[in-house]
């Protein structure tokens, strides 16, 4: 009787033991998993410095008519509403944060290119989301040059982007801004719209003002391909968004 009450006593002992053990816990050891982590996804895209306001790509406005054989001079779009209008001009050097700048930001810029500095570079200009435009094949000064000599920078360069890019520029823009009545009746002759200046410039950082210390609402600003493409692209969005505008597609207004 006295070893039947020792092993019941024993079994009890062991039973406590057993029960003391945390659940699926193995003595000895740490709990293994093999679960996955489950992955978290977001629908929402990054937010861009500046939101559309319109349907880029739509007519807004349409160019001044050509009168006498001459396009007209375009230096700012009139309009009420807090637009303006970012051109980069030349092409000469092809900057790699240009593109990731531009759809970060939601810019739509307008690009006059020439001849000399675009060809070669197809890939990289149609990456760009940007409008392509006409500024002379060699950059010359067009101010008191001949018509068929300006007619041919000018016509020579429309033919050279409209088979690099499929489509054939409609705005122009004279190298330095200078021209004269030639170079008018040459734009035409070749089928633009408008011949297109500035009224604000970008250079070094900063943005350059023709009058005033701000830009205004229909402002046509003047930047370039060059190494400060970053700097100079990041003073015009920083300034755009300190005067409370958005910069906008300068072809949609000179439709």
């Amino acid at each position: 009787m006295s070893r039947l009450r020792l092993f019941a006593a024993f079994v009890l002992v062991a039973g406590l033991v057993s029960c003391g053990q945390p659940a699926g816990e193995q003595p000895g050891g740490p709990v293994l998993t093999t679960s996955s982590p489950v992955p978290t996804t977001t629908s929402e895209k990054p937010k861009r410095m500046f939101e559309p306001p319109y349907t880029y790509g739509t007519v807004q406005a349409h160019a001044p008519a050509t009168v006498d054989g001459m396009v007209p001079v375009v230096t700012r779009i009139p309009t009420d509403k807090p637009y303006v209008f970012i051109t980069i001009d030349d092409g000469a050097v092809q900057h790699p944060k240009a593109r990731e700048l531009m759809i970060n930001a939601g810019v739509w810029p307008s690009l006059f290119l020439n001849t000399k500095y675009a060809e070669g570079h197809k890939d990289y200009f149609k990456e760009l989301p940007a409008t392509i435009h006409s500024h002379t094949s060699t950059h010359p000064n067009m101010q008191g040059k001949p018509f068929e000599f300006q007619k041919h920078e000018i016509c020579g360069n429309a033919d050279f982007l409209a088979a690099d890019y499929g489509r054939r520029p409609t705005l122009f823009r004279p190298p330095f801004g200078n021209y004269d009545e030639n170079t008018r009746k040459a734009a035409a002759s070749c089928g633009f719209k408008a011949l297109v200046n500035w009224t604000a410039a970008v250079n070094d950082g900063r943005v350059q003002f023709q009058q005033g210390d701000k830009l205004k609402p229909g402002d046509i600003v003047l930047m370039h391909f060059r190494t400060t493409f970053v700097e100079d692209f990041t003073a015009f969005l920083n300034r755009a968004k300190q005067d409370g505008l958005t910069p906008v597609p300068l072809e949609d207004f000179l439709g």
